[in-house]
C-alpha cells in the first residue's frame, strides 16, 4: 500500500477515529492528542500493517493501547509515597518503652544453633538467610540447584526441631509459674 492510498484511508477514518478517541477521554482536547498520536504513529508504522486486514481495526487497536498506556503513566505520577518516619504518637496516652532484651537472647541463641548445624547445610542456608537466590548459591558453591534446594530445606527442618526443644521447654516453664501463682 503506498502512502498516499494509506493516508487517504487514515483521514476517510478520520471523523470515527475523532468520536472514539472522545469516548475514551470524555475531553475534546485530550480527545484530539489521542487522535494525533494515533495518526503519527499509524503513519511511522505503515510498513508493520499488513494489507487484506482489517485497516480501521489495526488504527482503533493503536489508539486503545495509546490510551491505556498514557492513563497508566498518568495512575503512576499520582501515586505518592510518604517515606516520612512514623515518629509521631498522636493520642498515645502512656509513655511505651520496648525492652529488647528477650529478643537480643533469642537472637544470640538462634544464632548459636544457626552455627552449630554442620557446614554442609549451614553455608547454603545462611546465604539463603541473607538474600542470595538458589541459582547464586549453587553457583557461588559449585553445587547443582538440587543440592543447594535440599541442605537449605534440611537445614530449615533442623533448626524447627532445636527450636521447638528449647522453647518448648521454656512454654512448659511458663505454664508452670503461672500455675503457682
Amino acid at each position: 500500500m503506498s502512502t498516499i492510498e494509506f493516508s487517504s484511508k487514515l483521514y476517510s477514518l478520520s471523523a470515527v477515529l475523532h468520536s472514539f478517541a472522545f469516548n475514551l477521554t470524555k475531553n475534546s482536547e485530550d480527545s484530539k492528542d489521542l487522535f494525533q498520536e494515533t495518526a503519527f504513529r499509524a503513519l511511522s508504522n505503515k510498513d508493520k500493517f499488513k494489507p487484506g486486514t482489517n485497516f480501521k481495526a489495526w488504527l482503533f487497536t493503536i489508539m486503545k493501547n495509546i490510551f491505556i498506556n498514557n492513563y497508566r503513566k498518568k495512575v503512576k505520577a499520582n501515586t505518592i509515597m510518604d517515606s516520612t518516619d512514623n515518629d509521631f504518637y498522636i493520642n498515645s496516652g502512656k509513655n511505651a518503652v520496648h525492652n529488647s532484651a528477650e529478643s537480643n537472647i533469642m537472637h544470640r541463641e538462634i544464632s548459636k544453633m544457626v552455627n552449630g548445624l554442620e557446614d554442609g547445610i549451614r553455608v547454603p542456608f545462611v546465604m539463603h538467610f541473607q538474600g542470595f537466590k538458589y541459582q547464586e548459591i549453587s553457583d557461588h558453591l559449585k553445587l547443582p540447584l538440587g543440592t543447594v534446594k535440599s541442605r537449605i530445606f534440611f537445614a530449615r527442618k533442623e533448626l524447627k526441631s532445636l527450636l521447638r526443644a528449647q522453647y518448648n521447654s521454656l512454654e512448659e516453664v511458663r505454664e508452670f509459674s503461672l500455675q503457682n501463682q
